[in-house]
């Protein structure tokens, strides 16, 4: 069952599927279809909104410490063509590249998001979860500069420019308030793969806050849709027919491969993940979410 503050909505079609990714998407004042909501899929329910720093803490010290570890040193070795020498940059750039960040992969894009839940053929007798959040009902709890920030560009999430116009450190970023907080960041266009995914990742004001407890804390800004295991087959053969494929979302050989893969994978015979894979964030952590 999923924790208090988060709705949990049980799928048992692909027509209610489609209608679930898609509602509250209608915005009367532009009158267009524009959703509030980002999407983060995950091949069993049981996964946790934990991230890949604090997975590598675990426990062991402080987790702000080990992230400035991994931070500085990153900054010292990595050879990148990023503009701009800012912490914001940094961040994205690493994450991108598999550093253990406090950042979290989304999508703009529900399909994506799809994609990401059923892409791991060994998970298919396991039901699996997509996150939708509603970023301007986070926004609702940024401190006052940053919504300001938002305010002045239009927008619902931020870039990096417009971050670093309020703030310039980690350490700055949580003194902006006393609650914590959560805000979305796009990255730069760093390679194909970023654009194609339709990707940004949340933020978290402090590098050991489980997104999923702040969630659960604050209702109204997030819901979850529980795709059963019976399910996932129909749901990954018409992703496979509308593109939505690893040969889209991981452009090269790479991509290509994991495509191949896993679409002449035999339906009754799940195979293990691939060693090395490119699919990201699998954590053994987990979540309360239809246990």
């Amino acid at each position: 069952m999923p924790e208090d503050g988060v709705s949990e909505v049980k799928i048992q079609s692909w027509a209610q599927l489609m209608d679930e990714v898609y509602a509250g998407s209608w915005d009367p004042q532009l009158a267009r279809h524009r959703s509030p909501f980002v999407f983060r899929g995950a091949g069993a329910c049981d996964q946790a909104l934990t991230t890949s720093l604090m997975r590598l803490a675990a426990g062991r010290e402080p987790v702000a410490r080990i992230e400035g570890h991994l931070i500085r040193n990153f900054r010292k070795y990595a050879r990148s063509g990023i503009r701009g020498d800012t912490i914001w940059n940094w961040l994205a750039l690493a994450a991108h590249h598999s550093l253990p960040t406090r950042l979290l992969d989304w999508s703009f894009s529900p399909l994506v998001a799809l994609h990401f839940a059923t892409a791991d053929v060994s998970l298919y007798d396991r039901d699996a979860v997509v996150w939708c959040v509603n970023h301007r009902q986070t926004n609702l709890r940024l401190p006052r500069r940053l919504r300001e920030q938002l305010e002045i560009e239009g927008s619902d999430v931020f870039t990096v420019q417009m971050l670093e116009r309020v703030v310039h450190s980690l350490e700055a970023l949580a003194s902006l308030a006393e609650e914590e907080f959560i805000l979305f960041l796009e990255p730069p266009s760093l390679d194909a793969r970023i654009v194609n995914q339709f990707a940004l990742f949340s933020l978290m004001s402090e590098p050991g806050l489980a997104l999923d407890r702040w969630l659960a804390s604050h209702p109204g800004s997030a819901r979850t849709l529980v795709l059963p295991s019976s399910l996932k087959w129909e749901v990954r053969d018409k992703l496979d027919q509308a593109g939505i494929t690893e040969r889209m979302l991981f452009p090269g050989l790479d991509g290509l491969t994991a495509w191949l893969t896993r679409y002449y994978a035999p339906r009754n015979q799940p195979i293990p993940p691939q060693e090395g894979s490119t699919l990201r964030d699998n954590p053994s952590a987990t979540h309360p979410a239809c246990a």
